[in-house]
């Protein structure tokens, strides 16, 4: 069998399985169709200038590895443009993944944005917000925590502080 469906070449093989053909392709197209979607959303093209690269080397603590530049070389890349992005960081426990977040967090903070770093730990969150505070709040940024552990007058102190933009990166755990 053979057809069109808006840009998809359609080919079923009449083996012993078809079925399974058949499912594999409306999965492959299901995945197509939602990438598609994807980019025809809207998101912030961030800009990423000599003031924002100064910025970002103000707050290193060292001299980030290869990786680590290549790495934000392309979530920058990615950043500049006006969709939403879809990427995962990944790496050894040390690697730097969280310098590079902030590297990352710093371009979307001088383009006048709040950041959220969610973590799904609270402790993670935690790790991260004394990160953050220790490397961002000298720079003169800041910094703030929302978790479920909280009581309830700092969590509004919190949000107050949020909504009002006194707030830069909100490190906070996934719902």
């Amino acid at each position: 069998m053979r057809g069109e469906l808006s840009g998809f070449a359609i080919l079923a093989d009449t083996g012993p399985y078809p079925h399974d053909l058949r499912r594999a392709f409306f999965i492959e197209l299901g995945l197509e169709l939602k990438k598609r979607q994807q980019k025809a959303q809207t998101g912030i093209g961030f800009h990423l200038d000599s003031r924002v690269r100064e910025a970002i080397k103000r707050i290193l603590p060292f001299h980030p590895t290869g990786a680590q530049k290549r790495a934000l070389k392309e979530i920058a890349g990615d950043m500049a443009q006006p969709v939403p992005m879809r990427r995962l960081l990944q790496g050894d426990v040390g690697s730097g993944k969280t310098i590079v977040a902030f590297e990352a967090a710093i371009i979307a903070i001088e383009d006048g944005y709040q950041v959220a770093l969610m973590a799904p730990t609270e402790i993670l969150a935690q790790q991260h917000y004394f990160s953050a505070r220790r490397i961002l709040e000298n720079a003169g940024y800041r910094i703030v925590m929302l978790t479920g552990s909280l009581e309830e007058d700092r969590k509004r102190e919190v949000r107050r502080h949020i909504a009002q933009g006194n707030a830069q990166l909100v490190s906070a755990r996934t719902p």
